[in-house]
């Protein structure tokens, strides 16, 4: 089995538990309606971690600050199709606004490690 640093990190651990959130927000957006916003929703969050994932196994920081920068450009794919969602009445203001916080923070952990990386290895 790889060992996979990526399970040790913080911002991985919080994107998935802010993806599972948003997985079972889409499952109530299933309907035909709503079918394309679930299905971008599941794809932009699900983006975050794999993101993360994916970049804890590049060979330099740098490669890992890039994969960092593509998760954290998600979070806010993820902010504006959850907020469309909103706009739609597919969420109400309060759903909303815990998946924004949510969101807000996870974004300003990753520009976090993303700069202690860089700095770190300069």
């Amino acid at each position: 089995m790889v060992h996979s640093r990526f399970m040790e990190l913080e911002i991985w651990k919080e994107s998935i538990e802010l993806n599972d959130r948003l997985f079972n927000l889409a499952d109530k957006l299933s309907d035909a309606k709503s079918f394309r916003v679930a299905e971008q929703l599941r794809g932009a969050s699900l983006s975050i971690s794999n993101n993360i994932a994916e970049g804890s196994g590049s060979f330099s920081d740098k490669d890992f600050a890039n994969f960092l920068n593509i998760a954290r450009r998600s979070v806010f794919e993820t902010a504006n199709i959850s907020f469309v969602a909103f706009r739609r009445d597919f969420i109400d203001k309060e759903e909303l606004a815990q998946i924004l916080n949510g969101l807000d923070v996870l974004s300003r952990k990753i520009t976090n490690f993303r700069k202690t990386l860089l700095r770190v290895r300069s």
